[in-house]
């Protein structure tokens, strides 16, 4: 490597990225992101300004490299591909300004890394870099919230939140919602029933918590509300720590039917009733199902005093061409609802 011919210009470019590397600022950048991610702005500029000034090729990033790792060998980051996708950094947000934008700033090189290699348009990966440092995701859930278009989902179900809630509860409590839910984790067959995806849910609950959001705690399933002498249970009981309110969640495996949103109003009363405590905001409710009119849904939640959402969820289809020897190894609803230690699902009802 030594002994090859150095473009132009090379080696006052290289002794300014090593004063760079060397300065008390840079050697925090190990411990401290926001200086690591500035220097690499700073370098992915000078990368395409020399290349740009003196015209050379890709070949000089095997020979930065090089020389980078030779002279700060205990330091991360200077391999040819880091230095590739440095440039690829800069030239992907210099439009934004002549600084690293501030939520870019705050998220890991690793985190930066997957917005680059996975989204094309600058707004896009800015939603979801600001969306990472709200809800301190990691790089896998950063993956995953992309790879399920979490930006295309979020705050899209129908609710009738503007006329049964007081702002700002209102657009909060809409932002909180999706349509559809990813439930991508969960393989059932088509013709499953509301207790199968239930059982799912709660051997999945970590995955499922994620689907739902940052907030949810999760209260329980089959949840008993005595009204009256009648019981009825509630499919999914939650409190959302922010908006510090109940949210009740009714699971359905077929197309949305108006007489949903009715039965969730009783069940909202019956938990303001019964559970809301002084300080609570008004319950909501939250109707999954596996398809929906817009039409249909709008009407049916117009007039109803709770605030309801109506979504759909997806899962992964189980296919009714699985060999038989494939199909006695799928567990039973009972063998999930023994992993989910969860009480006996009450029989279907339509």
């Amino acid at each position: 490597m030594a002994s090859e011919l150095l473009p132009a210009g090379y080696e006052p470019f290289l002794r300014e990225v090593k004063e760079r590397v060397q300065t008390a600022q840079v050697r925090a950048a190990v411990a401290v992101n926001t200086e690591l991610i500035t220097f690499y702005w700073w370098l992915g500029q000078r990368i395409v300004e020399e290349q740009a000034h003196h015209h050379w090729g890709d070949r000089v990033f095997e020979r930065l490299a090089h020389d980078l790792r030779a002279a700060f060998p205990g330091m991360e980051g200077f391999s040819r591909t880091n230095l590739y996708r440095v440039r690829a950094f800069y030239r992907a947000w210099r439009e934004v300004g002549e600084n690293v934008p501030q939520a870019v700033g705050q998220i890991p090189w690793g985190q930066n890394v997957v917005l680059l290699e996975k989204l094309k348009d600058v707004p896009t990966r800015l939603w979801y870099a600001q969306k990472a440092i709200e809800n301190g995701w990691g790089r896998t859930v950063l993956e995953h919230q992309i790879e399920t278009k979490l930006h295309e989902r979020l705050g899209k179900a129908i609710t009738n939140f503007a006329q049964t809630l007081p702002s700002p509860q209102s657009d909060l409590a809409q932002a909180l919602l999706k349509d559809p839910y990813s439930f991508d984790f969960l393989t059932l067959a088509a013709d499953a029933h509301e207790r199968h995806l239930e059982a799912g849910l709660l051997v999945h609950i970590r995955e499922f918590l994620l689907e739902l959001g940052q907030g949810f705690a999760f209260v329980g399933s089959q949840y008993p509300l005595t009204v009256g002498e009648s019981e009825f249970f509630v499919d999914l009981l939650f409190y959302h720590l922010k908006l510090r309110c109940y949210v009740v969640i009714d699971l359905k495996m077929r197309a949305f039917e108006p007489e949903f949103a009715g039965k969730m109003n009783f069940y909202l009363s019956a938990v303001d009733d019964l559970l809301r405590h002084t300080g609570d905001a008004p319950s909501l409710g939250v109707i999954l199902c596996k398809t929906k009119n817009a039409t249909v849904a709008e009407y049916a939640l117009r007039d109803m005093s709770k605030p309801i959402g109506v979504s759909t969820h997806l899962t992964e289809l189980l296919t009714r061409s699985l060999p038989e020897n494939l199909q006695s190894k799928l567990p039973t609803i009972e063998e999930l609802e023994a992993q989910a230690g969860a009480v006996p699902f009450p029989e279907e009802s339509e």
